[in-house]
């Protein structure tokens, strides 16, 4: 099976991997935390700001490869507090239309550079 390489200016990589890997249409992102690919550094605000600069950043790999929220199959998302699963949920919502792609949420002890949430997914070429 063959492995292309994704590269977006829409989104910042933190160590030796790559943005999002097209295996013969199956698009794997990777988890994006959520900095701002202007600045390089960690958005600030709250669970909410945050969230969304993760959706902005997986999405600007996508649209890379002319494909959208509705491509989207699976999301795992990490959290640093399951106290914020609420807000994050209210952020994820506006992301995409029914119906929703699978999704996992998983509580963890932290995440790079003090995120407060990592996103990934995996999508699908028609």
């Amino acid at each position: 099976m063959s492995r292309k390489a994704i590269t977006s200016k829409k989104a910042t990589s933190v160590g030796p991997y790559s943005h999002g890997i097209d295996s013969n249409g199956l698009i794997f992102l990777s988890g994006q935390t959520p900095i701002d690919p202007n600045t390089g550094k960690l958005a600030e605000g709250d669970i909410k700001s945050q969230t969304q600069q993760g959706f902005n950043n997986l999405f600007g790999v996508l649209e890379t490869v002319g494909l959208g929220p509705d491509d989207v199959q699976k999301v795992n998302v990490f959290l640093t507090d399951m106290n914020d699963f609420s807000a994050m949920n209210e952020i994820y919502k506006k992301q995409f239309s029914e119906p929703y792609p699978a999704r996992t949420t998983i509580g963890v002890a932290s995440l790079p550079l003090g995120a407060k949430i990592e996103i990934e997914m995996i999508a699908r070429k028609s």
